[in-house]
């Protein structure tokens, strides 16, 4: 690559967070689904949307530029397979992340990377005085929309892991700080006669109910709510903490993990699903994950060794790390 050319790479690289924004105006529109049954103009999904023809064909003619959608030369637009991931109906629906992503309090977190690398310290408290979870239980919206980004992100990792580790053997699997249940709705799908405990923060759990209906396993799920810094229910042989761990600073999570610990089975098993950091040069999407975990609650990402070290300060032992995808890993350990 010659300077010109390495210098109109960095200038893309630069100019990404026009193409997020523009992708999050998209989502937060609806523009996909309009376009899941086939081409429409531009003025047509103005008046679907109720928004400013001109400045709509704007903004869909600069996605088809990169490939979210497609422009004819009478001013329609289809989808193309990236943008068919915009539907809100698509398995692995990148809808509900790209309208968290563009949300003002997240990008405005985003614009105090330099305090915290300057400083160590957390860019969302500097910017808005508090931590983001308080901030998000103070504006129930922004909670909804995290909610949904979380559900789907359940949905696209839930057949990878799945797929990856074999939870037929436990009679009870809890998911302590499960969300909405999407993921242990899945396990209890693939594995007849299993039952589960889903365990999250009341007004978590409490929309619950429905996920497990849709997948026909409401009669084998008990749904708990409280704090997993107090106490979480006993009787499960496999507890699961999905994308938890990278949310806290190491103590905070050896309070979480020892929690934990005293709920488990002396035979249990503990699954720790998280993004593992890769070798050097390598490995960009948790890299970067781990910079949103510095900017936003302020926790980080680790390499597989950090995982060994805060599970033995936490009276566990790692038997086994099983790849389930780019973005996942389950790291698998006994109580010592």
């Amino acid at each position: 690559m010659d300077e010109r050319d390495a210098a109109a790479e960095l200038q893309k690289m630069v100019n990404g967070f026009q193409v997020s924004q523009a992708i999050c105006v998209a989502a937060t529109l609806g523009i996909a689904d309009h376009l899941k049954d086939g081409k429409r103009t531009s003025g047509e999904l103005a008046a679907l949307t109720n928004t400013h023809p001109q400045a709509l064909y704007r903004l869909l003619r600069a996605l088809a530029s990169v490939g979210v959608f497609h422009e004819a030369e009478d001013r329609s637009f289809s989808l193309t397979p990236v943008g068919g991931a915009l539907r809100s109906d698509a398995q692995h629906s990148v809808a509900p992340w790209a309208i968290l992503a563009g949300r003002p309090y997240f990008r405005r977190a985003w614009s105090d990377l330099l305090h915290s690398v300057g400083t160590g310290e957390n860019a969302f408290r500097h910017a808005y005085g508090k931590g983001v979870w308080e901030y998000r239980a103070e504006h129930p919206e922004e909670s909804v929309i995290f909610d949904r980004a979380m559900t789907a992100m359940s949905r696209g990792v839930a057949a990878a892991v799945i797929a990856a580790y074999d939870f037929r053997p436990f009679s009870v699997v809890m998911d302590v700080a499960g969300g909405q249940g999407a993921l242990l709705a899945e396990i209890l799908r693939r594995s007849p006669g299993q039952r589960g405990i889903l365990f999250d923060q009341p007004q978590v759990v409490a929309k619950a109910g429905p996920v497990f209906d849709a997948a026909g396993v409401a009669d084998r799920c008990d749904i708990v709510a409280g704090d997993f810094f107090v106490s979480v229910p006993e009787g499960a042989d496999a507890i699961v903490l999905k994308w938890i761990l990278h949310d806290w600073d190491d103590d905070t999570n050896i309070r979480i993990l020892k929690t934990c610990r005293r709920a488990m089975r002396p035979e249990g098993k503990l699954l720790v699903l998280e993004s593992i950091l890769a070798p050097p040069n390598e490995g960009a999407s948790a890299k970067f994950g781990d910079l949103n975990m510095l900017i936003m609650p302020g926790g980080q990402e680790r390499t597989a060794e950090e995982f060994r070290l805060l599970l033995a300060a936490s009276d566990f032992q790692v038997a086994n790390i099983v790849e389930a995808g780019p973005r996942i890993s389950v790291i698998e350990a006994e109580p010592v």
